[in-house]
């Protein structure tokens, strides 16, 4: 195969004119191109509103590649690499089946992994499966009656079940095109193995997870859900079994892949003295605009044929760093929490991105430092702050609401002025300075107007800012060593919750590796 970059195409094209830029590439005829296959899909919209479509693509022809490439002189043009990742066969045993605490990304793929080494992973769940979970969190959504076991951030999948179920990440990993594959053979679209911005949308992932358990449960692998674990128990350094509300489970090796929202479960492994550290994470609020504002601000029209915009946006200050993260075209801020008593808001899309709204966090980075409270929990222990302070101040699961233009006025907002908030169960309009503390509000009161400078409507005043976002990440890190396990022997801290992951795709990954890491020290 030969792998050609930078393809250029308008918006209206199709196959054949891929096939024949690919030809010209070469410097061949598109009769003597016998297949074509998309590695990656881009958007260049740096010349707005001329938007191109940039390709990569790998083509097999007629007649000796390496020929053909000499021949064409083209830079553009070399023989496609083979990398693939090999994960492990089933010829691994052990006396004790492993166990895996958690079913989010994390979880998920520690147990494809381990089910496929032949080791019948015993995965813990507290929340409910895919389906039961989404008509409960759609009943709070209506009714603000949130069920605590099953909710936005627990249950089949984890909290990234109800994002934007985006599957890019910074980080370069031989294991990220076999994760995409697995997601595309459970139901995903196969858009995502070669967009450069891949996204699977909560619609789809409501089946995509459960064709994933169901994939886990074939290979002799055990998924049991309302089960969370309440202690472990352990004998010389080292784990020999946990605690559960279920009854107790006899084990020496555990994958702890809580998510980032297991507050009990941090309180537990504190009490423990499992080794963990406080570590930054960023706060702040949701903001929405119209999709049409965004499609027009990032293409020049917002009647191309292109799918909704996106954007990212950051602002260094002086003493933080104001970021947008989890942006989700054409979707929905959602409510988030999973305690009685507390607001949280998320963002999430569904495959189609069809909604009016764009909307995205604007986060404010913070540092153990600036934690009002001392010790690990500091962060954690701010976060619930917040969350009761918005839902007191309410007085029920509506969350509080802004306009830009109010916002930067210090002025309480009275109603929609454009864009209408797209939360549920509803929002209660109101001043943010009385609900967000002032190294929150005061960051962001610099940084938005600076945003609007990079991308016009972003932060016009009728943009609606909905608070707290407060779940971006977690605000505790489990330590563990190069091998992943904590220094209580057996135990593997992975994913979001441990702190070293910030997405799905991330937090797969690490799921990955810490399912290699435990075989390697069978």
């Amino acid at each position: 195969m030969i792998r050609i970059r930078d393809i250029s195409l308008p918006p209206e094209h199709d196959e054949n004119q891929l096939i024949y830029e690919a030809a010209r590439a070469l410097r061949i005829s598109a009769s003597k191109i016998r297949g074509l296959s998309l590695i990656r899909r881009s958007i260049d919209a740096r010349k707005k509103p001329d938007v191109r479509i940039i390709y990569t693509v790998d083509v097999a022809v007629d007649g000796s590649e390496h020929k053909i490439l000499k021949a064409s002189g083209c830079k553009k043009a070399a023989i496609a690499p083979v990398c693939f990742y090999k994960p492990p066969k089933g010829v691994y045993q052990s006396q004790k089946r492993p166990v895996i605490v958690g079913f989010g990304p994390a979880g998920m793929f520690a147990g494809l992994i381990l089910a496929m080494a032949g080791l019948k992973p015993i995965i813990l769940e507290r929340g409910e499966d895919a389906q039961t979970r989404h008509e409960k969190v759609q009943r709070f959504f209506e009714t603000g009656e949130l069920d605590e076991i099953s909710n936005v951030q627990f249950g089949e999948g984890g909290a990234g079940t109800f994002s934007d179920g985006k599957l890019n990440t910074g980080v370069n990993n031989p294991r990220i095109g076999w994760i995409l594959q697995q997601f595309v053979k459970a139901g995903a679209r196969e858009d995502i193995l070669y967009d450069a911005k891949p996204h699977v949308g909560t619609d789809v992932l409501l089946t995509v997870v459960q064709n994933l358990r169901k994939r886990i449960i074939s290979l002799g692998g055990e998924v049991r859900f309302q089960t969370q674990v309440t202690g472990i128990l352990s004998e010389n350094g080292a784990i020999t079994g946990l605690k559960t509300n279920q009854g107790d489970i006899d084990c020496d090796r555990v994958i702890l892949a809580i998510g980032h929202s297991a507050r009990d479960t941090f309180r537990m492994l504190h009490e423990m003295d499992v080794p963990m550290e406080a570590k930054p994470f960023a706060m702040g609020v949701r903001i929405e605009q119209l999709q049409s504002v965004i499609d027009k601000a990032q293409y020049g029209a917002d009647d191309l044929p292109l799918p909704p915009a996106d954007y990212k946006l950051v602002r260094h200050l002086e003493n933080e760093t104001v970021y947008t993260f989890c942006m989700c075209p054409g979707g929905h801020v959602v409510a988030a929490t999973s305690e009685q008593g507390k607001i949280v808001t998320n963002g999430m899309s569904n495959a189609d991105r069809d909604g009016v709204n764009a909307n995205a966090a604007v986060l404010v980075s913070l540092n153990p430092t600036d934690f009002p409270y001392e010790g690990v929990l500091g962060g954690m222990l701010w976060q619930e702050e917040l969350e009761k302070k918005a839902f007191d101040h309410t007085g029920c699961y509506k969350a509080p609401a802004q306009t830009v233009g109010d916002f930067l006025a210090c002025k309480a907002s009275t109603g929609s002025v454009g864009v209408e908030p797209s939360y549920k169960p509803g929002v209660v309009w109101t001043d943010l300075h009385r609900v967000l503390p002032v190294k929150i509000t005061r960051a962001l009161a610099e940084a938005l107007p600076q945003m609007e400078q990079n991308l016009k409507g972003f932060a016009a005043p009728e943009a609606v800012l909905t608070a707290p976002e407060t779940r971006s990440s977690s605000p505790v890190r489990i330590l563990r060593g190069e091998d992943h396990q904590s220094s209580m022997r057996g135990l593997y801290p992975a994913g979001e919750g441990a702190g070293y992951a910030g997405g799905i795709m991330s937090a797969a990954i690490d799921g990955i590796m810490a399912a290699e890491s435990l075989l390697e020290n069978l």
